[in-house]
């Protein structure tokens, strides 16, 4: 997730009445995941087997429990919790906004789009030139959807990200502040899911066709000229290149990475990188 306005290191330490160790006038551009981190991003690093991985990524700034030495143009916020400070921070620049109507505000909605009765529409949605949607789906929030998108009946796109950590003896889950972006000419079936991006984004490539009864975790990408059959289920993170056909109740673990054109075969599960 980018941040609109300028905010240093500094201020968002003060914002949460945290310690920073290293330049507290850096200027803090993102907040994001390990998967989808860019410079100039701050990161969650809430385990201590990330400690390394986090300095060596492109983040900049880390909430982390404990200091480590990190070079110059890093820094760091401390924090006895900084699970519960990262979903502090990012429903700060991305709270939640109650819906009211079935249409949400700020929206753009092309005068060639087809919105069916009884679909749902969030907040900051951009719908383009002769989309589809049909009747009993949801919209979520900051989805985008590309001409000529068809959505299916009661599909619903930009659930909530099912990401949770446990503490103690409960799960919490961590804010989602993400989005999907759907290029144009996807077609999505019948009763559908497609999850937002946790801090980043879910995207369905150009040209990809998803039958029905599908879920797509978090933060996927799915490239161009996909075909993805009916129960297939995509956990988050995993990145799916051009031209890949998923036959029907494959599962793919997260973070898995399938190369371009790859099949994969009928009830197959998928826990290790597939390349072309």
């Amino acid at each position: 997730m980018q941040i609109g306005s300028v905010h240093t290191v500094g201020d968002i330490a003060r914002f949460l009445g945290r310690e920073v160790v290293g330049n507290p006038e850096l200027i803090v551009t993102g907040v994001n995941d390990f998967h989808r981190v860019q410079k100039g991003d701050l990161l969650l690093v809430d385990d201590p087997k990330n400690y390394e991985k986090a300095l060596n990524s492109a983040a900049n700034f880390f909430i982390i429990d404990k200091v480590i030495p990190c070079p110059e143009d890093k820094a760091l916020i401390i924090s006895p919790n900084p699970f519960d400070d990262f979903n502090r921070l990012t429903r700060k620049f991305m709270p939640f906004v109650p819906h009211k109507t079935m249409t949400g505000e700020n929206c753009f909605i092309a005068d060639t789009a087809h919105l069916s009765p009884n679909c749902f529409i969030g907040n900051d949605v951009i719908i383009g030139e002769h989309v589809i949607i049909y009747p009993g789906a949801f919209i979520g929030d900051r989805t985008v959807l590309e001409e000529n998108v068809i959505i299916g009946p009661n599909s619903v796109i930009g659930q909530t990200a099912f990401y949770h950590k446990k503490q103690s003896t409960e799960y919490k889950r961590l804010h989602t502040c993400g989005y999907v972006y759907i290029e144009k000419d996807v077609e999505i079936g019948a009763s559908c899911t497609i999850e937002a991006g946790v801090s980043s984004i879910t995207r369905i490539g150009e040209g990809t066709k998803l039958n029905n009864l599908i879920q797509i975790g978090h933060d996927t990408e799915i490239g161009k000229h996909c075909l993805v059959e009916a129960n297939v289920n995509v956990e988050s993170f995993a990145m799916i290149e051009d031209e890949v056909v998923l036959k029907s109740q494959v599962g793919i673990e997260s973070a898995v990475n399938i190369g371009k054109g790859v099949l994969v075969s009928c009830q197959t599960y998928v826990s290790k990188d597939l390349l072309a």
